[in-house]
């Protein structure tokens, strides 16, 4: 039997984007890893997005959602504010700044700030994926701004996500579980399978037992 490596997942190639929507006055966004053009007559682009997100209802009920682009000059602040929490507790454009963000024609914000270029898109197909729902789009709109590059998983991973500390024993020999995506940690002797990461919205597969220190 050939084996199940779950490690060579790590081996894809992303890019990082902020996809934003609003519905009923509440504009919301989320870190996302998957906007592709899947062809080019028409021109077409599809989203694929955690139904754990709160986005993700708001895009399947309005069918319509914005792409930033996430650049290599991001900094950590971004992920953080659009990835790290959830949209179902706090309004995540109440405190963010109004010179880092502008209203795109559909009424939906695009980033603006550690940004390089922006998407309005249409949904035109939905489908279930499982964890994900995968919006098949056309866009609308679209605009470079900047030329700085676009940042990568691995980029993030390497350049702009903090360290974590040093893995070492202690006292009480507590057991972690550590997030390799965004680095959230869970404490106890085993790590439920169905476990879903509360901050980045991956699975108990994407958690590392460590012993901290």
């Amino acid at each position: 039997m050939e084996e199940m490596n779950t490690k060579a997942m790590y081996k894809l190639s992303y890019g990082l984007f902020v996809c934003t929507a609003v519905r009923d006055g509440k504009m919301n966004g989320c870190i996302i890893n998957t906007a592709i053009q899947v062809a080019s007559e028409p021109n077409t682009l599809t989203v694929a997005v955690n139904k754990a997100n709160y986005t993700h209802d708001m895009i399947k009920d309005t069918g319509a959602c914005n792409i930033s682009v996430i650049s290599t000059e991001a900094s950590f602040d971004l992920f953080k504010h659009f990835g790290f929490q959830s949209g179902r507790d706090v309004d995540k454009f109440a405190g963010f700044p109004e010179a880092s963000y502008k209203i795109a024609e559909n009424g939906i914000p695009v980033i603006t700030a550690g940004t390089n270029a922006w998407f309005s898109l249409k949904v035109k197909q939905t489908v279930d994926l499982g964890s994900h729902t995968l919006f098949i789009c056309e866009p609308v709109a679209m605009s470079v701004l900047s030329d700085a590059g676009s940042c990568t998983y691995e980029f993030y991973q390497s350049n702009i996500k903090p360290k974590p500390e040093k893995v070492g024993t202690t006292t009480d020999g507590q057991t972690v579980w550590r997030c390799r995506i965004c680095g959230y940690e869970y404490v106890g002797e085993e790590l439920p399978d169905d476990f879903i990461c509360p901050i980045c919205k991956h699975p108990a597969s994407d958690f590392e037992k460590v012993v901290k220190g």
